[in-house]
């Protein structure tokens, strides 16, 4: 089997065997391993590599397959990867690393199975790393590690740790039926916790979450650089019953704590503070497995996309956004307002 995708499983398990990364100063974790990272390329690599913080490419995020800017890992020595790999650790929780990895080697599976003859090979080499600006520990820049089905991106302002999204994780197969690696679900909590919680409904609860009967083709929010919510809402999260609302925590925790916890436990103290009386959740499409589904979560200050429609309801996306701060927009608005700037 080829060399690449060992390389993608074994840095699975050596990151989860490493734990979460240190919880004490993540701006200055993420500004070391993006600098070791940086002085191991040569000129032609930093620059594919690193852009001016305001550069158009910031906001230039995507998760299907298609020609990138950055440094993809197929260009990246061994010792390059190790250091990439160990920036994207600066920025995930332990259960963040093993879905992204597992993401990655998700590309091998596809390209034994559709075969040479693509426009974009499947390959889990051709992922991208990108900085925007230059890293330092009280310094304004962010990074991005991304390709097919996942999109990392982290903004520090200020040399705080601003944002984390947009997030996405998508999983294609979402299970895999054959082969040596059959079983393997790569996002099975996302689908299983919210399946539980819409069987959960009674019939009255499952007249206003189920919104439409078809699902739709794909996310509404798309790789939209500005989200804005969804018309449609569904249920309050008012009308559940405790074990329900339950349930309904339980996604969003499954979303928010793929970043590093630092990042994850101020994204819930931001829901909860905005009122998670205020959440939505709605279902479109089929309650039973293997069957084109899709559900979003939305509460005053985030939407959580998720569905199953494509190959024969096969291929997961999921999408953690932030209305406000994507891209650490509205920290950056409040950081110009009150700072002097020329």
């Amino acid at each position: 089997m080829n060399r690449r995708y060992y390389s993608v499983a074994a840095w699975a398990v050596l990151l989860c065997l490493a734990g979460p990364a240190v919880a004490d100063h993540p701006e200055r974790e993420m500004a070391a391993a993006a600098h070791t990272f940086l002085a191991s390329l040569n000129e032609e690599e930093r620059a594919l590599t690193v852009f001016e913080f305001g550069d158009e490419e910031r906001l230039n995020w995507h998760f299907i397959p298609k020609e990138r800017r950055g440094l993809p890992l197929s260009k990246m020595s061994e010792d390059q990867k190790s250091l990439a790999y160990a920036l994207l650790a600066t920025g995930l929780s332990r259960k963040g690393q093993v879905k992204a990895l597992t993401v990655m080697s998700l590309e091998r599976i596809l390209q034994l199975s559709e075969g040479p003859d693509r426009r974009f090979s499947r390959d889990p080499a051709l992922y991208h790393v990108s900085v925007f600006g230059q890293p330092s520990p009280a310094g304004t820049w962010g990074w991005r590690f991304e390709g097919h089905h996942l999109s990392v991106n982290f903004v520090i302002v200020k040399g705080q740790l601003a944002s984390g999204t947009p997030s996405f994780y998508g999983s294609n197969p979402a299970h895999v039926k054959s082969g040596p690696r059959r079983g393997l679900r790569a996002l099975a909590e996302e689908e299983d916790i919210a399946r539980a919680l819409v069987r959960s409904l009674n019939p009255e609860q499952l007249k206003i979450a189920l919104v439409r009967k078809e699902a739709p083709r794909d996310i509404f929010s798309g790789s939209q650089r500005k989200v804005v919510p969804l018309k449609h809402k569904g249920l309050p999260s008012t009308a559940l019953n405790w074990h329900q609302r339950e349930l309904l925590m339980q996604i969003i925790h499954e979303y928010v704590f793929r970043s590093r916890t630092e990042l994850a436990h101020r994204d819930l103290h931001k829901i909860k503070q905005a009122g998670i009386e205020k959440i939505h959740f709605a279902w479109m499409g089929s309650l039973e497995p293997d069957k084109p589904h899709y559900y979003s979560i939305q509460g005053p200050t985030f939407l959580l996309e998720y569905d199953n429609i494509q190959n024969n309801a096969n291929h997961v996306h999921t999408a953690w956004r932030d209305f406000e701060n994507d891209f650490g927009i509205d920290t950056l608005r409040h950081h110009y307002e009150n700072s002097p700037h020329h």
